[in-house]
């Protein structure tokens, strides 16, 4: 069994969280739409991740939607007292499994109580609010209304924490004002920096960091660049893509997905690869095409 402890800790809200977490969104069917191929093999998944030491999960009832929080209720309840489950909303799917804005009080309150409902919990741990003003990346939109109907959620005690997923750096420093924001999710990885600042800030702060498909968007020259990298150090890209973000910041959290028991022990793994300062100066770099 891997053990990712050695990667440390961050705390989100009043947990302290293991830096290597565990993404849910690829248990569901393709396009995170309908039920998995290997149902059984979605469960053995989750069980793998919580017996190798994962206590930080990423999810959302509209991953499916519905199917992986019964999922992760199915093979984790009773949960582990340390384990963080960390869910979104700000979205609903439509029947063509297309994905549309859900900002309304009234669409955020049926959101949570979906997920508390499907998790089979009485309160979430932390709710992430997902800006939907662009699908494909963060977008400046007006964010007061849906989080201020989030921190009355917050209040009446149906969650306890709140963050912010595909949020501008100017949404996120707004939303601060509005309420305590204890992580935010973005695209982040070698060949995407935009959120560098971002990051500097929120680690300043004490407040966690959650990047997004850390091989996601690289034009051909960047992944080679990173294949080649890997090669020279006996690893994977998505190791070495693993390994760079934990080395980047310390309130750097990682949820990398996957539906394979295999493929979840590889980026497990990204734990105990340590990177040369030489290889970390070629990674650092920016990569053309960047």
């Amino acid at each position: 069994m891997i053990d990712i402890s050695n990667t440390g800790s961050f705390t989100v809200g009043d947990h302290a969280v293991k830096r290597i977490g565990y993404g849910a969104m690829q248990l569901a069917g393709p396009g995170v739409f309908g039920p998995p191929k290997d149902r059984d093999g979605a469960l053995a998944v989750l069980r793998e991740a919580v017996a190798s030491g994962v206590n930080h999960i990423d999810t959302s009832d509209f991953y499916g939607p519905h199917v992986t929080n019964q999922l992760i209720r199915e093979a984790l309840q009773p949960y582990r007292s340390d384990l963080v489950i960390v869910t979104k909303i700000g979205a609903r799917r439509g029947a063509d499994g297309s994905w549309n804005p859900a900002f309304s009080a009234e669409e955020l309150t049926g959101a949570v109580h979906d997920n508390l409902r499907n998790l089979g919990l009485d309160v979430l741990d932390v709710v992430n609010l997902r800006f939907m003003f662009d699908v494909h990346g963060p977008a400046e939109g007006p964010i007061e209304e849906p989080l201020t109907a989030l921190a009355e959620l917050q209040r009446t005690g149906l969650v306890r924490h709140i963050g912010l997923s595909n949020a501008t750096a100017r949404q996120v420093e707004q939303g601060r004002r509005i309420a305590p924001i204890v992580c935010v999710q973005n695209q982040y990885n070698v060949a995407h920096r935009g959120d560098d600042a971002l990051i500097d800030t929120l680690a300043r702060d004490g407040i966690a960091y959650v990047p997004f498909f850390p091989l996601g968007g690289f034009t051909p020259l960047q992944s080679a660049t990173l294949s080649d990298v890997a090669k020279g150090v006996g690893a994977t890209p998505m190791q070495v893509a693993l390994a760079w973000l934990l080395h980047r910041s310390p309130n750097i959290l990682l949820i990398p997905g996957t539906s394979s028991v295999r493929h979840l022990r590889d980026n497990l793994a990204a734990a105990h690869l340590n990177l040369p300062s030489e290889v970390m100066s070629v990674l650092d770099r920016p990569v053309a095409g960047d």
